[in-house]
């Protein structure tokens, strides 16, 4: 069976959750980008992360969505705003689908 983005993105979002942090070093490395790529990313609003003493600090859910606007940069050879739209769209769609999923099992139905 071959990995896949999505289960790869999965599997990283069960081992970062809110409390993880990462500087803007680690964040660059974790979706192969140079850090550049995602200053630029952070100054246009496409990505958020908190700014300390210290330095660029990033959640996990900034981890997963960088690695979502690499990934669609890069396949699609898509422009950063393009990118960050269709992340918008795959996360709303990935939050409905939870919900209904969640839905389904108060009241008891199967899928």
């Amino acid at each position: 069976m071959a990995t896949t983005p999505n289960f790869l993105d999965n599997a990283l979002a069960e081992l970062l959750d809110e409390q993880a942090r990462l500087t803007l070093d680690d964040l660059a490395r974790s979706c192969c980008m140079a850090p550049d790529w995602v200053v630029e990313r952070l100054e246009a609003g496409l990505l958020h992360g908190e700014r300390s003493a210290g330095g660029w600090q990033f959640s996990g859910t900034a981890v997963l969505r960088a690695r979502r606007l690499a990934r669609l940069e890069s396949t699609f050879d898509a422009d950063p705003e393009l990118a960050a739209l269709t992340a918008d769209l795959i996360e709303e769609v990935s939050a409905l689908r939870q919900r209904l999923h969640q839905l389904e099992a108060r009241l008891g139905l199967m899928p």
